[in-house]
């Protein structure tokens, strides 16, 4: 079974702030990490180190900082895929966080934008039926459908993580077998704007399978047509939330692959709980997720 990460990756460069600037504010900040980023590449390395087979369908620019997005995703059990650099700058996110451990995040697009439907599906003609399609938002809507519906045609399974947001992804609720939102994109793609649970259930009625809605430090809710489930999630300390969402993504599906069961259930969900509270207790986004041997260990661990 394997796992093609349909996404971006880049380089992700963090400042500490004292607050979010309001509209047309100067504020100074501290630049205190860079590190390898993109949401697709972060979930594709955590997949990796959970060993899931898995591949990495993501464009790097042939600039500096595109060279060193592959030094350094080489060292990773993945593939990479294309395999050359394509003639555009690579993908930039800009990350701050104030010192409560929030943030805010600024993300370029020039590269995942280069890379083709042509480059994807060449990427995806190996792939088996029952593989896991993973999308996040860094495509264009029809680039974003287009892929799902290959997909589809491939007899693949769909999961969808669809940040940045665009208003527009609602169209593709139908193409995705699991929906992984955190509490404000489930607010934000409802447009009542309502809580959680009535909110998984408005994006099931539009056409999800499955619907994954992170809440933070109030635990993570499940739901599908026939079932509906809450678990709470360990005490931490936040340090950092960047990759938080994503590792928690990565590692509950490797559960669930690991497990072979088609949608998440109780264990899955608190395994995936349990490493996000290691990325959020770390700076960072690449060095604050966990490692393979903490993976290994979460992944072996029985029902709480």
């Amino acid at each position: 079974m394997r796992v093609f990460v349909v996404g971006n990756t880049g380089v992700d460069e963090t400042y500490v702030i004292n607050e979010i600037p309001e509209k047309g504010a100067s504020i100074h900040g501290q630049k205190i990490n860079q590190d390898l980023g993109g949401k697709g590449a972060n979930q594709a390395v955590i997949l990796s180190r959970c060993a899931v087979s898995t591949v990495l369908i993501a464009a790097t620019g042939n600039d500096n900082q595109g060279q060193w997005c592959r030094q350094q995703l080489a060292q990773e059990l993945l593939k990479l895929f294309p395999e050359e650099s394509l003639n555009c700058r690579t993908d930039t996110s800009l990350i701050l966080n104030t010192a409560d451990g929030d943030n805010s995040i600024i993300t370029t697009t020039t590269a995942a934008d280069a890379l083709s439907l042509a480059d994807i599906e060449l990427a995806l003609n190996n792939a088996q039926p029952g593989d896991v399609v993973l999308q996040q938002g860094n495509f264009s809507l029809e680039k974003t459908a287009a892929v799902f519906q290959l997909a589809r045609r491939l007899s693949l399974r769909t999961v969808f993580n669809p940040s940045p947001v665009k208003p527009a992804f609602s169209q593709l609720w139908p193409l995705v077998d699991l929906l992984v939102v955190n509490r404000g994109e489930a607010s934000y793609f409802t447009a009542s704007h309502l809580p959680p649970v009535e909110a998984a259930s408005e994006l099931l009625r539009a056409g999800a399978s499955a619907v994954v809605v992170t809440l933070g430090a109030d635990g993570v809710y499940f739901a599908t047509a026939d079932q509906q489930l809450h678990v709470t999630t360990p005490p931490c300390k936040v340090v950092d939330t960047t990759g938080a969402g994503d590792t928690f993504l990565a590692v509950m599906l490797a559960s669930m692959l690991r497990r072979s069961v088609p949608f998440p259930q109780q264990l899955d969900l608190q395994r995936a709980a349990r490493a996000a509270a290691i990325t959020i207790s770390r700076t960072g986004t690449f060095s604050a997720f966990p490692s393979q041997t903490e993976l290994v260990e979460i992944l072996n661990s029985p029902l709480a």
